[in-house]
This record gives structure tokens, sequence and C-alpha cells, in this order.
């Protein structure tokens, strides 16, 4: 499974945590911040890449929150070996 998350759809915090949710499938518990997103990423067993589009608009938006986004995604891919995440600037 392939999701993909683009910066034009998380302009602000609770905005990112609305599409983190939907794009995710993510369970109606999510707690809306990067300690229940990593969590939940590290749970799932089934196959998944998530590509985020247009890192740097991200973080002209969100400042250092895109920063500890992308470290959350990391470190949950680097705990779940069935979690990829790629970054795409375009």
């Amino acid at each position: 499974m392939t999701v993909h998350l683009y910066a034009s759809e998380m302009a602000t915090r609770a905005a990112a945590h609305d599409h983190l949710k939907g794009q995710l499938s993510l369970p109606d518990y999510y707690g809306r911040n990067l300690d229940a997103l990593y969590d939940l990423l590290t749970e799932r067993r089934e196959a998944c890449e998530i590509v985020l589009h247009d890192f740097t608009r991200l973080t002209d938006t969100l400042g250092g929150y895109a920063h500890q986004l992308a470290e959350t995604l990391c470190d949950a891919a680097e705990n779940n070996p069935s979690l990829t995440i790629t970054f795409l600037n375009q």
C-alpha cells in the first residue's frame, strides 16, 4: 500500500493531523500528536510506503514542526520493517 501525504493539505498542525488521519486511515482514538502517530505507525503490520510530497513547502508552513514530523516518520520506519518513507520536493 502506498499513502501520499501532500504539504498543500498541511498548512497548520491541526490540518496536518487531519490529513494524516485521513490518508493513513488512522482510528478515531488517534491522539492527533506525534507520539500517537509514532505508536500507530510502529504497530502496523501490512507493508506501507508513505510518500511525503513537497517537504520544502511543508517546512515553509510548519517550520520546526515539519522537521519533528519527518523525524517521527523516519523513527517509525526504523522500528517497523513494514514501513518505508519517501520525501519528495516537487
